[in-house]
């Protein structure tokens, strides 16, 4: 008999997971390989946390592989695909993790700067959402995750392209969420708040800022990447097969 447990079992599901070296993408990767899933784990430079991320992975028992490379790059989203897929057979799973944000005035904001954000942010998820999603229609079952923003509903002023590519992808995921049920495949975001990541870890160290986000939190905290990855898992595993097109905010209140 089968227990709500076994509802979250990934045992032999494969991963991909993007900009997982490190912050929330690594704690989903670890999360996953915790509950049986093969992982990738996709890195633009440093190699050394690459292959610590797969390591801890790996101490669940699982099949991992570290794939180089900057989805900002269009050329470099199919080699990762494609790598993954050689090192680990067919994906069951992607997560769409990676994102760049550049904080700058709207009105300051070049050509390249907006373009380097919707290419890594919005393009390199769609892209992979193509090559990821026929085959997972084929076999009858697949777990697309996007990991959007609080800026979704709380845009920041200095971050004006990045928190227009959430949004976008946010639309990508309800868009394909209606096409894709029919086989089998779910597709979901994932809206984290303020995390505390090294990415943010300047800021929040700032004493006046820090306490002004603290008063838009609810809980009147940061996140940690170990309370995003839980959902993530939720979504990707059969506790989650009824739900697609959701989306769905870990950001302590903030977006509410």
């Amino acid at each position: 008999m089968s227990t709500f447990k076994d509802m979250f079992d990934l045992s032999g599901r494969k991963a991909l997971i993007t900009g997982s070296s490190r912050g929330i993408g690594r704690s989903i990767a670890i999360a996953l390989a915790e509950f049986g899933a093969d992982v990738a784990i996709n890195y633009v430079g440093a190699e050394d946390k690459a292959r610590s991320a797969a390591d801890a992975c790996a101490a669940h028992g699982v099949n991992t592989t570290i794939v180089q490379g900057d989805l900002g790059d269009g050329d470099a989203v199919e080699r990762v695909y494609h790598e993954s897929v050689e090192a680990l057979g067919p994906l069951d799973i992607l997560v769409h993790n990676t994102s760049i944000q550049i904080q700058e005035d709207w009105l300051d904001v070049s050509r390249e700067n907006f373009d380097r954000q919707m290419a890594t942010n919005l393009w390199s998820g769609f892209r992979l959402m193509q090559l990821a999603a026929p085959g997972m229609c084929d076999r009858g079952w697949g777990r697309i995750v996007n990991i959007g923003s609080v800026q979704q509903v709380k845009p920041h002023k200095r971050m004006v392209p990045y928190a227009a590519s959430k949004c976008a992808l946010l639309s990508v995921v309800k868009n394909l969420a209606k096409q894709l049920g029919e086989f089998g495949v779910t597709v979901n975001n994932v809206a984290p708040g303020v995390i505390n990541t090294d990415r943010n870890a300047e800021a929040l160290q700032r004493l006046q800022y820090s306490k002004e986000l603290h008063q838009s939190i609810p809980l009147r905290r940061w996140g940690s990447p170990d309370e995003c990855a839980p959902t993530v898992v939720m979504l990707c595993s059969e506790a989650g097969a009824y739900i697609t097109g959701a989306d769905l905010y870990v950001d302590g209140g903030m977006g509410a």
